[in-house]
């Protein structure tokens, strides 16, 4: 009997010691099971955006802008609405003509892509408003900037000159200084056409800069339906 104790005993000492080491190995075992499905879902994300990214830039056509008032991050918040005018005129994809003139609306957002950056500007245009009074709603996506004093520093002697290069294999734009200690940041992917960060100064753009797009109507089929739906 005391034989059979010792070795209940050094049987039950034994299963004691490897229990931690059992719980340690699920845990860990548990974790990279959890890791490997992160980087899983990151990538199916990755190239679901992707794949969004190309549809929609299928649609897109190239735009020109300039900013009709400056805007500045210490002094607006997500909803603020602002406005730009069109430097020429585009047909978008599905028939409906933006003429030279017409307004661009959009609003001061929160940055959906978290941009890293002591100050942030993130811009959503919305719609564009014609001159007879109707509005189309509008997906726009920031593929180039030039403030004022770019023309005077360049070859371009007048806004309207500057061109607008976008293609649709262009899907992502990371422009760093578009301004003093300013990067442009944008994605045809993202809800949002883009946003100006700074991790040093207070983002301000001024009054008068030009924005280069990439622009396409909110909605399905012609001219008919550019009210409805979007993408």
């Amino acid at each position: 009997m005391k034989c059979s104790t010792a070795v209940l005993s050094i049987a039950t000492l034994s299963l004691a010691m490897l229990t931690p080491a059992l719980g340690q190995s699920s845990v860990q075992s548990s974790a990279q099971s959890s890791n490997q499905n992160w980087q899983k879902n990151t990538a199916q994300n990755s190239q679901q955006g992707q794949q969004r990214g190309l549809q929609q830039a299928q649609r897109m056509v190239p735009a020109r802008a300039s900013l009709s008032q400056t805007l500045d991050a210490d002094r607006t918040t997500p909803g603020y609405q602002f406005r730009a005018t069109l430097r020429d005129t585009v047909r978008l994809e599905n028939g409906v003509k933006l003429h030279r003139g017409d307004v661009l609306l959009g609003r001061v957002v929160t940055d959906d892509m978290n941009t890293a950056g002591k100050s942030r500007l993130a811009l959503r245009f919305t719609q564009a408003v014609l001159k007879h009074g109707q509005t189309i709603p509008v997906k726009a996506t920031i593929v180039a900037f030039y403030k004022p004093s770019d023309f005077l520093d360049s070859e371009y002697a007048e806004p309207q000159q500057i061109p607008n290069n976008w293609n649709d294999g262009t899907l992502r734009v990371d422009d760093i200084g578009v301004m003093k200690d300013v990067d442009l940041h944008s994605r045809i992917a993202s809800r949002d056409s883009g946003v100006f960060v700074s991790t040093k100064d207070n983002v301000r753009i001024p009054r008068g800069s030009e924005i280069a797009l990439a622009i396409a109507a909110r909605g399905n089929g012609g001219p008919a339906n550019a009210m409805n739906g979007g993408f």
